[in-house]
């Protein structure tokens, strides 16, 4: 196998996607890989991204994972690593953006500058801009636009320099949109500016995807880049890579669809209801209904019963969607986590259980939720395709579920996607 270039590590599942769409439109052959892997890939890539599910475990958890992660990623010959997070800056109140960015920063410590790194999860397509080192959401700011009330990992601060101090040991600076507009040279002053005062994480401010492209030159050489998957538009040109099509061929498409949604987010909420208004088969699956005796099992049953018949008529949607209070009293009737678990796992068996019904493209909705069926799915490698939305592409992979040459997956971020997304991602694929 050729040695990649650039060594990905996501926090979810989702945002691996994410990062890879974004990698692939600028021309890279990208790899997926679910977990880190336990031997080389078999494909050829520029980059890979090693998806984990360490945005809410324990922050001790999240940074053996990615320790893992970058010691495999090294060994494929990465010459640089890029530590994905969302493009909310979500986690836990005790990380895990800081203690993973540092132990990484650690693990590089014997590499020329790796004793600076910046951060930042502007996206401008979907809407994520920072600005003097505050994350907006369209043109609220972070704490107003419904992440306050995110189950898992609620946000009330948009200053990130804050929150990203309130995690890290290492000092944390900012390079502000002044800098950022003056172009690459000027980040470069900024960045030894900032080390010259003993500062080694920054927060980067961008508010348009020409910041993105100003700041990619800037990152060439560095060891590690933490950010969203903005940040990646202007990376591959540091490695002489240019867009191409070709980087995105998928095999042809074909069996039924299917959507399985577990995202309490109000973009997929909106997705939800467009779906329905259209009056397209969906079915809401009520966590509290669900039985934890049984681990969601007659519920999966009545799901795919319900789907059978239906599948041969065109896309159906399963989705436990729900609003802020509704996900509040499933969590206060069995707890945070076991609720959590108990939906994730329902849907996961019916995204498994779909499949055997002949569903060849599937979309996932949720970060979750992604992870879940992942693994239900038993997939450990995608290749990543066109893209339906920013930060969300089609891709394939193989899974034992479906033996008769795999199948097309698509793992959709909460908050991404246009209204219609459920509608016409199946049209991307014609």
């Amino acid at each position: 196998m050729k040695k990649i270039v650039l060594g990905c590590i996501a926090d979810d599942f989702t945002g691996a996607t994410d990062l890879a769409n974004n990698l692939v439109r600028a021309g890279m052959r990208v790899v997926q890989a679910m977990g880190v892997p336990t031997q080389s890939l078999d494909a050829e890539a520029d980059a890979v991204v090693v998806a984990l599910k360490s945005r809410t475990v324990p922050a001790e958890d999240a940074v053996q994972q990615s320790l893992a992660a970058l010691r495999w990623l090294q060994a494929q010959g990465a010459q640089q690593i890029y530590f994905k997070y969302c493009s909310t800056f979500d986690s836990t109140a005790q990380g895990n953006i800081g203690p993973v960015t540092e132990a990484l920063m650690d693990a590089l410590a014997d590499q020329p500058g790796a004793d600076f790194s910046i951060a930042t999860p502007a996206f401008p397509d979907n809407g994520r801009t920072v600005f003097k080192g505050h994350l907006f959401v369209g043109d609220v700011l972070l704490n107003e636009s419904g992440m306050q009330n995110h189950p898992l990992t609620p946000m009330t601060d948009a200053n990130l320099v804050r929150v990203l101090q309130s995690q890290c040991s290492r000092k944390v600076g900012l390079i502000d949109y002044k800098v950022v507009a003056q172009g690459a040279a000027a980040i470069q002053m900024r960045i030894d500016q900032l080390r010259a005062e003993g500062v080694s994480l920054a927060v980067v401010d961008a508010v348009s995807n020409d910041d993105l492209y100003r700041l990619g030159p800037a990152l060439k050489g560095l060891p590690l880049v933490t950010a969203g998957s903005g940040v990646a538009i202007g990376l591959p040109a540091n490695f002489g890579i240019a867009p191409s099509n070709t980087a995105s061929a998928l095999p042809s498409a074909a069996g039924f669809q299917a959507v399985v949604s577990g995202s309490c987010s109000l973009a997929t909420n909106r997705q939800v209801a467009t779906f329905v208004q259209a009056g397209r088969p969906a079915l809401a699956i009520d966590p509290l209904k669900l039985d934890a005796a049984d681990g969601g099992a007659a519920t999966v049953a009545q799901a795919l019963s319900w789907a059978k018949d239906l599948l041969s008529q065109g896309p159906v949607l399963i989705y436990s969607s729900a609003i802020p209070d509704a996900v509040k009293a499933v969590q206060a009737r069995l707890g945070v986590q076991a609720a959590g678990d108990l939906v994730e796992h329902t849907l996961a068996a019916i995204a498994r259980g779909l499949v055997g019904l002949g569903v060849r493209q599937l979309v996932v909705a949720g970060g979750e939720t992604s992870g879940a069926c992942v693994q239900a799915l038993a997939i450990s490698q995608m290749k990543i395709g066109p893209q339906i939305d920013p930060g969300v592409p089609w891709c394939h992979a193989q899974s034992d579920a479906a033996p008769d040459g795999g199948l097309h997956l698509t793992l959709k971020s909460g908050n991404f996607g246009t209204d219609d997304f459920f509608i016409k991602s199946f049209d991307c694929l014609k």
